[in-house]
């Protein structure tokens, strides 16, 4: 049977890769600008803004965008006001706001299921949801076309892009504010734990694979399209979640690359090395010199 014949596979397919393309993106500059556990936090972060929302009949989107701005604004300001490193603050600033969201879903039960906030509903989606996730890819792109060549330089070197001119300040709560909302859009998708991967994964691996920037976009982009469409239609067929089975994939395109990393190092590493060619300078000095004796 073709799994796509039916319309809730159409949709959740569509949702897969509404979501992993704009996920990819951001992951090739916040892998370079080392923002993984920062990705991690505000994904963990957004549960009490979700609850809260759901309480008083707020959009979800709100609610979560919301509290993953307060996470990410508290452990900024944190930092500029502590010697405790960044990703200590993570750790307890995400640690507590989860907690919070754990325990305002048990004081106030709702049709909220915590279950699908954690590990995503992909087979549940409905069209506001996928225009969601579609305006959000928009913006993202909108953002790497316009704004792309700052934003490497951002993720590259602060210090050299505040030189320049740019607006670093600026750039660094754009790039926040589009990840948060990438996030946010994914949730209904893989949930708050698998949303991280789909924002690393495809950028840690694609860095493996080229050293040029531009390359590394697209290849990360690649990457997710395939492990998007090949997750959705394996997990029909082995009847697996297709959030969790997307990730496996992703999880094995970055295992697989790594493995022939280090072969290719082992092998050039056991290869002998060619023997210098005497020069025509050399074999006259030597010459030269023999003559003199």
């Amino acid at each position: 049977m073709n799994p796509y014949q039916l319309t809730f596979m159409q949709d959740a397919l569509l949702m897969a890769i509404l979501v992993a393309l704009p996920c990819a993106l951001l992951s090739c500059y916040l892998v370079l600008k080392g923002w993984s556990l920062i990705g991690d936090a505000v994904a963990h972060a957004v549960l009490p803004g979700l609850v809260l929302a759901n309480l008083f009949g707020l959009p979800l989107i709100v609610g979560a965008f919301a509290a993953g701005s307060a996470c990410a604004t508290s452990v900024h300001w944190l930092k500029q006001n502590s010697r405790v490193k960044e990703d200590t603050l993570l750790g307890i600033v995400f640690s507590g706001f989860f907690a919070l969201g754990l325990i305002l879903q048990g004081q106030f039960p709702s049709d909220l299921h915590l279950d699908h906030i954690l590990f995503g509903n992909l087979l549940g989606i409905n069209h506001q949801q996928l225009l969601t996730a579609a305006i959000t890819g928009l913006v993202v792109l909108a953002l790497v076309l316009l704004k792309g060549r700052d934003l490497m330089l951002l993720s590259f070197d602060p210090a050299q892009a505040s030189v320049l001119g740019l607006p670093v300040q600026k750039l660094h709560w754009l790039l926040l504010s589009v990840m948060i909302a990438t996030i946010v859009a994914g949730l209904h998708a893989v949930g708050i734990i698998l949303v991280v991967a789909m924002l690393i994964a495809p950028g840690v691996t694609a860095f493996m694979l080229s050293k040029q920037f531009s390359r590394m976009l697209w290849i990360a982009c690649a990457i997710a399209l395939v492990t998007a469409v090949g997750g959705v239609t394996l997990s029909f067929y082995l009847d697996s979640a297709p959030g969790p089975t997307i990730v496996l994939l992703l999880t094995g395109c970055f295992v697989v690359t790594f493995a022939w990393q280090q072969y290719q190092i082992h092998r050039n590493q056991q290869r002998p090395q060619p023997m210098h060619k005497t020069t025509k300078a050399t074999r006259s000095a030597t010459t030269h010199s023999a003559q003199s004796h």
